[in-house]
């Protein structure tokens, strides 16, 4: 296998058939502009792969013979749970795909440990009823980036992993990490990567960030992928183009390919035009 699928039949078909294994790469954009529909779009297809066969080569066509499926598709999340995420891809794709698609979909929910620490009521983002033994062994409790680095380590190898998201581990609780943390996560999650041979999309709202907090992510990563508008008179596009990735870029720069502009229908994130150097 040489290549993952992204999930977005036009962009993998483009850099021959995905990402190289062993990628982490950075999902970065503008709020809206397409990097949160991708993240959706990538699960729910590559779910399809393995749930309904025909619905994939339907919304997808042929999986490049360079390329394979993941066998698993992990979706974590810091502050929403699977139903809640499953409910959100609705919104962007339609309900039939959605279901089929994220029906083999392992989505882990990790809000009790990134929310333990801040001043959020338990009940909000747990379930579970908290009892006086619960109070008294609250320091004990294992922190947000302890408890995805052992998801990872049970999961990661060989499988697509999307994390939802950088933005919200580099706003977390002070208490809990500082930016350099996070930064650090980015690098030991490329150098675990190349062990594990699979595929992280971790995405990211730049927007949130200052511009030297998104250049230390962008050198942590194998590569990253930016998600923009473009104003133009009374009309707005949305934009992607791919910053640096290796294996990837040197492949759309061989075509002459600067950028494309992207659309989002009930298929899910697609490319509606490929823009060209002139």
């Amino acid at each position: 296998m040489d290549r993952i699928p992204f999930g977005v039949s036009r962009l993998d078909t483009i850099v021959g058939g995905g990402a190289p294994p062993g990628s982490v790469v950075l999902l970065a954009g503008e709020a809206g502009a397409g990097a949160r529909e991708f993240c959706y779009t990538s699960a729910t297809i590559n779910g399809l792969a393995h749930a309904d066969s025909e619905k994939f080569e339907l919304h997808y066509g042929d999986v490049d013979e360079r390329a394979a499926v993941p066998d698993e598709i992990h979706y974590v999340s810091f502050t929403a749970s699977g139903d809640e995420l499953s409910q959100e891809i609705e919104y962007t794709m339609d309900d039939e795909l959605v279901e089929a698609g994220v029906e083999t979909v392992q989505f882990e929910d990790l809000s009790q440990e990134y929310f333990q620490l801040s001043a959020i009521p338990r009940e909000w983002y747990t379930r579970e009823t908290q009892s006086i033994t619960d109070l008294g062994h609250g320091s004990d409790r294992r922190g947000v980036l302890a408890a995805l680095g052992e998801y990872l380590n049970e999961h990661a190898t060989g499988n697509l992993v999307l994390l939802d998201s950088l933005t919200d581990l580099a706003r977390a609780p002070n208490e809990q990490m500082s930016w350099s943390d996070v930064c650090m996560l980015v690098k030991g999650l490329q150098k675990a990567s190349r062990e594990w041979n699979g595929l992280i999309l971790l995405l990211v709202n730049d927007d949130a960030l200052t511009d030297q907090e998104m250049g230390s992510l962008t050198g942590a990563a194998d590569g990253t992928i930016n998600f923009r508008w473009e104003t133009g008179g009374n009309e707005r596009d949305r934009l992607m183009f791919v910053q640096e990735f290796r294996g990837v870029l040197s492949r759309l720069e061989a075509e002459d390919i600067i950028r494309f502009e992207t659309e989002i229908h009930d298929g899910g994130f697609d490319i509606s035009n490929v823009r060209k150097i002139r």
